[in-house]
């Protein structure tokens, strides 16, 4: 008696069987969601004027802010963007500038120089200094996630400052803080747009595997999974990450493995 092959071998929807779309969605699943615990992180820069030099290249093709998505030119001038405002930092809105996603203050704290200091931290005035100015003198760790690509973009410098080191979190009560531009700030917490929220969920994936110095919260770390899930990366994402992959020498698997389910990683 002939066999009879399971219908998801058997049945063919628009020419393409059913055991293909199970496959796929199969391996969909295992890339998107691998973990990324022992992740490595970035060894191939400590220079974080050398990675935002480097990220210029990168975005050359691609000058848009994360947030707001406002254009910028090739020196980092904010293009005129309709209805955006700035309670203040007014200068800093005419310029683009490198965010840390997952703010440096919210990794540094793990940094004894940037808490206690360092005896190689004393000014000129000879005077003990710490926090930032502190880790990035004395901490060739520190430095490494300063200046790693992957957890940097661009961002209208008012919008920097005002996000400052807050955790993201949903705020539906809140106003837009800078007009047309959905981002929202209040309570020491920050909104983002829906356009930039799958990006930075595996920013903030991509730095927890990789550097056993930084963990999220709980409450953090649900909402990642949570945008990581329902904003999938579009095409320039996977692209970003490739160039970073390729320039950097490490990849942030966060992205890169929906990017090849998807069949964007080209």
């Amino acid at each position: 008696m002939k066999k009879q092959l399971p219908d998801y071998q058997c049945k063919n929807i628009n020419g393409a069987t059913m055991l293909t779309r199970f496959s796929t969605a199969v391996l969909a699943v295992l890339l998107a969601f691998v973990s990324t615990a022992g992740v490595a992180g970035n060894v191939s820069n400590d220079s974080f004027n050398k990675a935002k030099s480097q990220l210029r290249q990168i975005y050359a093709d691609h000058r848009i802010t994360l947030y707001c998505g406002a254009s910028f030119d090739a020196r980092g001038n904010i293009l005129p963007l309709s209805g955006f405002v700035t309670p203040s930092h007014h200068k800093r809105a005419e310029r683009m500038e490198w965010e840390h996603i997952v703010p440096a203050e919210n990794f540094g704290r793990a940094f004894a120089e940037w808490r206690e200091g360092h005896p190689e931290c004393i000014d000129s005035r000879g005077r003990a200094f710490k926090g930032r100015k502190c880790a990035v003198k004395a901490s060739m760790d520190f430095r490494y996630m300063h200046a790693d690509m992957h957890n940097l973009a661009p961002a209208i410098g008012a919008v920097n400052a005002l996000r400052s080191n807050y955790n993201f979190a949903l705020l539906p009560d809140a106003p837009n803080t800078f007009g047309s531009c959905a981002m929202k700030i209040q309570g020491r917490q920050a909104e983002p747009p829906v356009a930039a929220r799958g990006m930075i969920a595996r920013t903030y994936k991509y730095m927890q595997g990789a550097y056993s110095r930084y963990r999220m919260g709980r409450p953090q770390q649900q909402l990642m999974d949570a945008w990581d899930r329902m904003y999938p990366p579009d095409a320039w994402e996977c692209t970003r990450a490739k160039r970073i992959e390729a320039v950097q020498k490490n990849e942030n698997p966060a992205v890169k493995g929906q990017c090849i389910a998807k069949g964007l990683w080209k």
